[in-house]
């Protein structure tokens, strides 16, 4: 059944996907999978002495993913539970990229975007929910807003410029290896910040929430992933260090952003790149402090027993302060195979704000090209993580409550949740990539009661 949904979906938008990469693809199409080793690329740049002379840049994507799940076994189901009944759905987006080059490294980017379909389940059930191109608002018939409308100003600094080649939202300037640069407009936090070579783009790579970015990493943002901000990054050599302040939602996952000013996040993060041998690889330590109104579970756990009610932390918010911190380390082993861990800490006395509901998360990952059977703009990933509530969010759930995505209305048997995923991604010209996925979800929502769930999943991209 899973099987035969998931044909007539591809079936329905595999040709709108063929029909924009046959029409737009360039001869050297900008979805070729890069080399496992972007750091050696970069270094042999050739020295570039004047700025991109295109004034304007046009550039589209569409991705096609649909996810089905099998029948699990599910003694009670909750208000945000992941139904036990084998199912599948599909997502569909649309996005094109219109950019403005206005002066030297200056560049104005407007994104406007179709989508369509919903998560399995609409989204919840799990933490670390299992489509990175699932929206937390899903609509049946397809819907166009602008997701990101940003300005950025690039301005060297010192040594020996480099060609930029260009990019979805990106122009071909030249950047010095020390620079500092201004973002500035509406976009996503994971644009800058977190973004880890071989699991961050659930477009090409991993599919998962809690891998493309790290589970704990709260960021500001609207129901779709977006929000209005400020970012400078100033690099310095093989360092980089981003700092930024960003809008929250005006109540936890909102699809609006709050432009009171009154609740805000500010969001760091050192990068350090180096070699071992010719070998690139790259750190990452990022924090963020949330200031919002947001619930304490405590609170809410008290509240409800004395009023003999189900908690909820709608009914406890006050404005508080909630931190976190994550690390990333990535690896080129050979130059063909990478490895990643990421790991992350955010604070469990309080609800999560804008992502999912997770304090606590440990990644590990690996990344393949297929360079040993001739097949090299193909890749294969292979990940595993382990996702952690607090105790304070587990006496939460117990008692009914509910967190942005997962909620059995009891948890009388908690424990971590467990994933494995693992994907091959086929390069197929024209049409794009063709990516078959496998996630194995173990205690879904925190719940040892409940699962273990498989998630089969495959997608279709094409850009240009």
């Amino acid at each position: 059944m899973i099987v035969r949904t998931a044909y007539h979906s591809l079936r329905r938008y595999s040709l709108l996907s063929f029909t924009l990469a046959t029409v737009f693809a360039p001869r050297n199409p900008a979805w070729a999978v890069p080399a496992l080793s972007p750091l050696i690329e970069a270094e042999t740049a050739q020295p570039n002495t004047t700025d991109s002379s295109d004034l304007f840049a046009f550039h589209a994507q569409s991705t096609l993913v649909w996810q089905g799940h099998d029948g699990f076994h599910a003694p009670y189901s909750g208000a945000q539970s992941l139904m036990p009944a084998a199912r599948g759905d599909e997502t569909w987006d649309l996005t094109l990229y219109a950019g403005l080059h206005p002066w030297q490294g200056g560049e104005i980017w407007v994104n406007g975007e179709v989508d369509q379909g919903f998560g399995i389940g609409n989204t919840l059930g799990l933490a670390g929910f299992s489509s990175g191109e699932a929206y937390k608002i899903g609509r049946g018939t397809p819907y166009f807003r602008v997701q990101r409308a940003f300005f950025r100003q690039t301005i060297n600094l010192g040594g020996t410029a480099t060609r930029v080649d260009d990019d979805l939202n990106q122009f071909s300037i030249k950047q010095a290896p020390n620079r500092l640069v201004l973002t500035m407009g509406k976009f996503s936090i994971p644009d800058l910040y977190d973004n880890n070579s071989y699991a961050h783009d659930p477009r090409a790579d991993f599919l998962n929430w809690s891998l493309i970015d790290t589970g704990t990493f709260d960021y500001a943002a609207d129901s779709w992933g977006y929000t209005t901000g400020i970012a400078t990054e100033w690099t310095q050599g093989r360092w980089t260090l981003r700092s930024g302040a960003f809008l929250m939602s005006i109540v936890p996952n909102s699809p609006d952003i709050d432009t009171s000013f009154k609740q805000f996040q500010i969001d760091e993060e050192l990068e350090e790149r180096h070699q071992i041998g010719t070998l690139p690889g790259k750190i990452l330590l990022t924090a963020f402090t949330t200031h919002a109104r947001m619930g304490r579970f405590s609170d809410a756990l008290r509240l409800g027993n004395l009023t003999d009610t189900t908690p909820n932390t709608a009914n406890v918010r006050r404005m508080e302060n909630r931190p976190g911190l994550s690390l990333t380390i990535e690896q080129s082993l050979t130059k063909n195979i990478a490895a990643f861990i990421r790991t992350g800490w955010a604070d469990g006395h309080y609800e999560t704000y804008e992502f999912t509901d997770i304090d606590r998360s440990l990644a590990l990952g690996l990344s393949f090209d297929g360079t040993i059977w001739h097949r090299s703009d193909d890749r294969i990933g292979l990940a595993g993580v382990i996702n952690a509530a607090s105790g304070r969010r587990k006496a939460y759930l117990a008692a009914g409550g509910t967190g942005l995505l997962v909620g059995d209305g009891q948890l009388p048997h908690a424990g971590d949740e467990h994933i494995i995923e693992m994907y091959y991604d086929l390069s197929v010209h024209p049409i794009g990539h063709l990516t078959l996925d496998y996630q194995w979800v173990g205690n879904p929502a925190y719940n040892k009661d409940r699962g273990p769930v498989s998630i089969l999943g495959a997608r279709i991209h094409s850009e240009f």
